[in-house]
């Protein structure tokens, strides 16, 4: 079964809405990727005009950049310590944009979607 994004078959009164025409395949969806913490594993989409994308479905190593230094290295991370999207994401390490992680070089917010972009990128906390 696929996610639709068209409209809603109601209207906000409650009211039926009926179409004059059936979904389209730019209306699609698609799943949600929960990227964690293990050896390195991406996936293959195609997206709009036959372009290639990649999702991280699991990753242990983040761009980690440094904005005091002004370097960008690649830094083992270790575990999740905070997820803002979802408490329980920490226990599952779950990496989201805007997690906290531990990792070899201090503590770091992951600034990319790892699920849609398929790049793990970081900000060093100080």
């Amino acid at each position: 079964m696929s996610i639709w994004q068209g409209k809603s078959r109601r209207k906000s009164t409650g009211g039926r809405r009926i179409y004059a025409r059936k979904k389209r395949k730019y209306e699609l969806g698609s799943d949600i990727v929960f990227m964690t913490l293990g050896e390195a594993r991406k996936k293959r989409v195609r997206g709009r005009g036959g372009s290639m994308r990649f999702r991280l479905l699991r990753g242990q190593v983040a761009n980690v950049a440094d904005t005091k230094k002004g370097t960008t290295k690649k830094v083992k991370i270790l575990t999740v310590l905070e997820n803002p999207a979802n408490p329980n994401y920490v226990r599952r390490n779950i990496i989201t944009k805007g997690a906290i992680v531990e990792t070899e070089a201090g503590k770091a917010r992951i600034t990319s979607k790892p699920g849609k972009d398929g790049v793990l990128n970081a900000v060093l906390l100080r």
